[in-house]
């Protein structure tokens, strides 16, 4: 059958059209509900509303999805709730919704989210938004999921082609009259029990299954009425709600049971009166009834509560309820999203019918009820119900005091400044025996022995205290003492405890004698409550914390170890040991061994379960004794304007870990969504991860913990902070863990991950980096073979200036000394083979002694030559001047000397030598070898240094003068010279003509700057 369902054009298919945006109705999911033995007031109570700006438009629907998100559809929009934010819904691929108009929302079993809006039908998975066709029936009715999985809708406004519609593949398939389905616009639509489907609409209520149908018209409903059957819900019992939105006999609420229409009607509520627009049953079976104008009412066992705006309601027109997973109730009101929510700690006040807005007293009695002081009125509680003792109705007295109740049952009653016993419905007055008013009793006790003892004030402003004991109903003993007690306690072994009005004072009374224990640290505190136990111990409340004594040792517990504040109101231990402390900022459980590890150690800091605000707890200070222990087990708390109770043994664990969520990630400005493996541009600096847990009981006491992986160590505790912050990141592969706990501790351990990659920038690659290691390998291993080549370099110049030298010293001793030596050895060899030549003998010797004289002579020049270094000085023409004299002494040659130009000093010593010695050699050869009469010396300074040496001797054969003698290294070892120091050397001869050697050395080396020149780095080299 086609997806499109017929037309139906009239007047009543509009108005109809027009509900259908208005009124809303949803499936109830299994969730445990809240406790029905409670007053709606009595639940945690939170509300959002439109006026706030937290959402558009008016909401209509509300559920849970799987990922533990709820949604929140309105007239203009569909919203996702964490607890704290509502985020309007925004597919991530630009999907839009037929219609932003929102009328029903389901939350599937497979976890996917189906949207019925004006527009048509849709659903949300994976995120992935899939719109239906709308065909010619665009406006959604009521979705259903049947227990086989089936998506089962209504269309509108034309329901004569099919009123039910089911969901088949990607398509939709109609249902009409050869169905059993007859053309009415659908309004509810539930499944019972039994798997049949009710169908509410507007003329009649349909059971409907694919083998039978059953009509259920309702009585008085008029067959072309605007309104009809706009609420279902069915009970386990088979019973099924029917909410009529019509006041009128017949209409209104009522129930089907076992197949026949049955009113509904108590003392407290006709159901004909009520203008219904949605029903709800809850796990509890407890039925919550949504309507147009008075609210939200509760069944329960034909018990039945109401709340309405004048409580707290967002608003009076309610149009859906929904009970998520861990129990919390959700109201869908025209102004507004309600929660309600089961706490530890359970309120009465005058809202839950307590006589009296004033609670100064409790006092819990043997048969099991409560009596609750005030002004005004005595309250009595019992089963449930409160009867009430009035200031001139019963009560002979205003203000109620102190309570107690003997072990006869009497209840003995301080009112003003009486005091009064109440037995059988009566009040008897006790007196002083000469007929004095006891005054006004602040604490009321009954010993071991049956003995009812009284703290009293009497007198102008009470300033007088004493202390009474009465047997009997008489006053047998009064002791009177400014110091007496403001409270007074009944010891189980013997006497009582006292404490004085001195806070900081406790005291104990027997027979006659008082012992005192002061705490001169709380000697300002005000005392509230006594406590003693069976071993003789006793404990007090004060606004200074806990002081107990106990086995002679003074102890006391407050904020420094381990209370959250030190103002501690009153007390009282539980059926198995446990001490409640009821304090000004809480209230907190010290379990039997956290109690004796403080009297073992009263230094020591003691661990308590707390309970906060949160958890339903209202602080406030009594006027006289504020804790009770009931004979069910029930801690009774008065806290002034009203009383609290707890039930340690139903105190409710929350037991459901709460979904986390990695919702968004911002990296410099930048969202990124959360979904799979996240890249991050190189170079992200400032990186904020936000997370969310999913659990509404109180989301104000959801804690998380976070790690990234592959930076931090350890978890992080940020507390309740739902963002993480990073900066710097280094390129890599991370992973982001987020885990959380609920209200009550339990922790989520699986909690959400998140695979994060900070790319890197081109020179943070591992291939940038492996190349830049290789380089700079190479870049040292470049380095180091530079510097052994300029070490060997070095040691290569050093070995040749020594190999010159020692070439130079050798060509010397070669070409003189050694040359003599030989000669004179030839001469001594001749003579000494002829011994008896007398004469040639001697010729022989003298000839031996000239020429050792001259091996002698040359001996010392070459020294000279070797030790006549400039090192030491820079004047080139002195040092010329030596070798020329040396040169006279000689031979008979004439030297000059002659010097153009200024003097430069100083010169480079290096090559100052080196140009000495080469000026030396040339002179010295000359000296020797030109057979001259004349020798030419003239140094020029200009830009270079200029030396010429001209002789007139014999001259060099050109041979000689290019190459060198074989033998001779003179010449050769000159022009290894100049060549070192970057000098021109010129030699111009010829035989019979002389000879002219030039050298030129350019200025910038021997003319020495302020600046290191080449020369000087050589020279450290070589002293180096």
């Amino acid at each position: 059958m086609s997806g499109e369902c017929g037309n139906l054009n009239t007047p009543i298919m509009l108005r109809r059209l027009s509900l259908l945006l208005t009124f809303v109705w949803f499936v109830p999911m299994s969730a445990r509900a809240a406790d029905p033995d409670k007053r709606i007031s009595q639940y945690a109570h939170a509300a959002w509303r439109t006026q706030e700006g937290l959402f558009k438009g008016s909401p209509t629907t509300i559920v849970q999805t799987q990922d533990g998100y709820l949604w929140l559809g309105t007239t203009t929009e569909l919203v996702r709730f964490d607890g704290v934010r509502f985020v309007p819904f925004s597919p991530e691929h630009g999907e839009r919704l037929p219609d932003v108009s929102i009328g029903y929302l389901l939350a599937a079993r497979d976890g996917t989210l189906w949207i019925a809006t004006a527009g048509g039908l849709s659903h949300w998975k994976n995120h992935t938004l899939t719109n239906y066709p709308a065909g010619l029936n665009p406006i959604i009715g009521p979705i259903l999921e049947d227990r086989q999985g089936t998506i089962w809708f209504s269309r509108g406004p034309r329901p004569e082609a099919g009123a039910l519609c089911q969901v088949v593949g990607s398509s939709t398939r109609c249902l009409g009259l050869a169905d059993g389905v007859p053309p009415f616009i659908v309004q509810s639509l539930i499944e019972d029990t039994q798997g049949n489907i009710w169908i509410g609409g507007s003329r009649t209520l349909l059971r409907w299954t694919r083998t039978s149908q059953s009509e259920y018209r309702p009585r008085g409903l008029k067959t072309n009425s605007a309104n009809g059957v706009i609420g279902l819900a069915s009970m386990s019992d088979g019973t099924v709600w029917v909410g009529i939105n019509r006041r009128g006999p017949g209409l209104g609420l009522e129930r089907i049971v076992n197949g026949r229409w049955t009113p509904f009607k108590t003392p407290e509520l006709d159901g004909s009166t009520l203008l219904v627009t949605s029903l709800y049953v809850d796990r509890e079976e407890a039925l919550w009834i949504a309507t147009a104008d008075h609210g939200i009412y509760r069944v329960h066992h034909d018990a039945v509560d109401h709340f309405d705006r004048t409580n707290g309601l967002s608003g009076d027109y309610v149009t859906a309820f929904y009970e998520d997973r861990e129990g919390n109730l959700w109201v869908v009101t025209s102004q507004g999203v309600d929660r309600f929510s089961e706490t530890a700690v359970v309120s009465f006040s005058d809202a839950e019918r307590l006589c009296s807005p004033e609670v100064d007293s409790v006092l819990a009695a043997r048969d099991g009820s409560l009596w609750i002081g005030s002004d005004g009125a005595l309250s009595h509680l019992q089963n449930g119900k409160v009867s009430c003792l009035r200031t001139g109705k019963g009560l002979p007295g205003v203000q109620t005091t102190s309570l107690l109740e003997d072990q006869a049952g009497r209840l003995w009653v301080g009112l003003d400044d009486t005091l009064w016993v109440y037995a059988h419905s009566t009040f008897r007055r006790i007196v002083k025996p000469d007929g004095s008013q006891i005054g006004f009793v602040t604490g009321i006790a009954e010993d071991a022995a049956h003995n009812v003892w009284i703290a009293a004030r009497q007198g102008p402003g009470g300033l007088s205290r004493s202390l009474m004991r009465i047997e009997g109903l008489t006053v047998r003993e009064e002791v009177r003492d400014a110091q007496m007690p403001r409270r007074v306690a009944a010891d189980p072994a013997g006497g009582i405890w006292l404490g004085l009005a001195s806070g900081g004072t406790l005291a104990h009374y027997q027979d006659g004698k008082l012992a005192t224990y002061r705490f001169p640290h709380a000697e300002t505190a005000l005392l509230h409550q006594l406590l003693p136990s069976a071993d003789g111990s006793i404990l007090a409340a004060t606004s200074k914390g806990l002081l107990g004594w106990h086995q002679g040792d003074l102890l006391t517990l407050n904020a420094t170890n381990g209370l959250p504040c030190d103002g501690l109101n009153a007390m009282v231990f539980d059926d198995v040991g446990n001490l409640w402390l009821f304090m000004s900022c809480a209230l907190g459980k010290l379990t039997p061994s956290e109690l004796q590890k403080w009297r073992s150690h009263p230094d020591v800091k003691v661990s308590l379960q707390t309970f906060d605000g949160l958890d339903g707890v209202s602080t406030g200070l009594a006027s006289f004794v504020g804790a009770a222990r009931s004979t069910d087990g029930r801690l009774w708390f008065a806290a002034f304007d009203r009383l609290q109770m707890l039930d340690p043994a139903r105190v409710r664990r929350n037991a459901v870990p709460p979904p986390v969520h990695i919702e968004q990630v911002i990296a410099d400005r930048t969202t990124y969504p959360s979904t799979g493996s996240l890249r991050l541009p190189p170079l992200t600096r400032d990186l904020e991860i936000d997370y969310v847990a999913l659990s509404f009981v109180a989301p104000q006491k959801v804690r998380f913990r976070y790690r990234l992986e592959g930076r931090d160590d350890t978890w992080q505790e940020p507390g309740t902070r739902r963002q993480a912050f990073y900066s710097d990141l280094r390129p890599a592969t991370y992973r982001f863990r987020v885990i959380a706990s609920n209200n009550d501790g339990l922790w989520n351990e699986e909690g959400a991950t998140l695979d994060i990659v900070v790319a890197p920038a081109w020179y943070q690659t591992r291939a940038f980096l492996v190349l830049s290691v290789v380089t700079g390998v190479m870049a040292a291993w470049g380095l180091y073979r530079l510097r052994m080549r300029q070490l060997a370099s070095t040691l290569n110049a050093r070995f040749d200036e020594r190999l010159a030298e020692r070439t130079r010293v050798a060509r010397d001793i070669h070409d003189t000394l050694l040359q003599t030596v030989q000669g004179t050895k030839m001469v001594a060899d001749v003579a000494l083979d002829r011994p008896d030549d007398a004469p040639g003998m001697r010729r022989a010797l003298e000839q031996v002694s000239n020429w050792l004289g001259q091996a002698s002579k040359e001996g010392r020049e070459t020294v000279t030559a070797l030790r006549g270094s400039t090192t030491e000085q820079s004047d080139l023409a002195e040092a010329f001047r030596r070798a020329i004299e040396d040169c006279g002494r000689q031979g008979s040659i004439q030297a000059s000397l002659s010097i153009t130009g200024d003097a430069r000093k100083p010169l480079h010593p290096v090559v100052r030598d080196e140009i000495y010695r080469i000026g030396y050699e040339a002179i010295r050869n000359a000296c020797m070898h030109s057979r001259g009469s004349r020798l030419d010396v003239a140094v020029s300074y200009a830009r270079d240094l200029t030396v010429r040496i001209v002789d007139d001797g014999v001259g060099i054969e050109p041979a000689i003068a290019d190459g060198g003698k074989d033998g001779h290294f003179g010449l050769q070892g000159m022009r290894e010279r100049a060549a070192r120091i970057g000098a021109k050397l010129t030699v111009v001869s010829s035989p019979g003509s002389g000879t002219d050697i030039v050298v030129v050395v350019p200025g910038r080396a021997i003319f020495r700057r302020q600046t290191t020149t080449l020369f000087d780095r050589l020279r450290a080299q070589f002293t180096n």
